[in-house]
């Protein structure tokens, strides 16, 4: 017998605000970051467990599995971008604390 597809959206939920947190929280930009990545992760595992929800019960739908690999892609795509521009911030103004950052001008 396996899980019920609550357990799935409430660890999905507890992701979700685990996210949110270290968005509204940290000060730190990587962390900010990891943040939005676990929001993106909640998203991700909602949608698979939507998925199996639906009739036929038990298999995953394909069209969910390939939209959320293409996420996933797309998401390491930014994560890699924001990166980027962190490591540029950090040479410039010698620091990655957001509050800092946005009261800095070029």
């Amino acid at each position: 017998m396996g899980l019920d597809v609550i357990w799935y959206l409430v660890s999905a939920m507890v992701l979700f605000f685990i996210g949110v947190y270290c968005i509204v929280a940290k000060r730190n930009a990587i962390k900010t970051i990891i943040g939005i990545e676990i929001i993106t992760t909640a998203i991700h595992l909602n949608f698979i467990a939507l998925s199996v929800a639906v009739p036929p019960y038990g298999v995953v739908d394909a069209l969910a599995q390939s939209i959320v690999i293409m996420s996933m892609v797309i998401g390491a795509a930014i994560a890699t971008v924001a990166l980027m521009v962190i490591i540029k911030i950090y040479r410039h103004y010698k620091t990655i604390d957001l509050r800092k950052v946005s009261k800095l001008r070029w």
